[in-house]
């Protein structure tokens, strides 16, 4: 079953991170030539912050099952043990946490332009907390890419 998870969760990072991209240039480009906020628009949100949901619910479930999820004396001087345990949760909630604003924001936002700056600022500050904090296989805290 963790290994099904662990592997679910690798890939779903891609889904989340394409759907985030289309949303801050969907976001980005709508700002700039003030466009019209349409349902269209907001169902690119919406389903920009539920799959980041999934993905965080996901994450969740693994870390408690995790061996790599440790509380003890050696969690703070181990680096892996640190990011898995600490710095990997604590940024992807903050992640998440963004995405969730930047989207709530962006419904209660009167005018377009202000949806799609806020939807624009948000899921950037997001994804980009959430491209420091994945365990890429460079960073050498990763099996591989899957």
């Amino acid at each position: 079953m963790f290994d099904i998870l662990k592997h679910a969760h690798s890939g779903l990072r891609w889904i989340v991170l394409a759907l985030l991209v289309y949303a801050i240039i969907n976001a980005f480009t709508k700002w700039q030539a003030a466009k019209t906020f349409e349902d269209k628009d907001r169902k690119i949100n919406l389903f920009a912050m539920v799959f980041t949901h999934i993905q965080f619910l996901t994450g969740v479930i693994l870390y408690f099952m995790s061996s790599k999820v440790q509380f003890n004396s050696m969690t703070m001087k181990d680096s892996m043990l640190r990011f898995f345990s600490v710095e990997h949760a604590l940024m992807m909630l903050i992640a998440v946490a963004l995405i969730t604003i930047g989207n709530a924001a962006a419904k209660k936002a009167s005018e377009d332009s202000t949806k799609f700056k806020k939807s624009f600022i948000y899921f950037l500050i997001g994804l980009f907390i959430m491209l420091i904090s994945i365990p890429w296989p460079f960073r050498g805290f990763g099996n591989g890419w899957f």
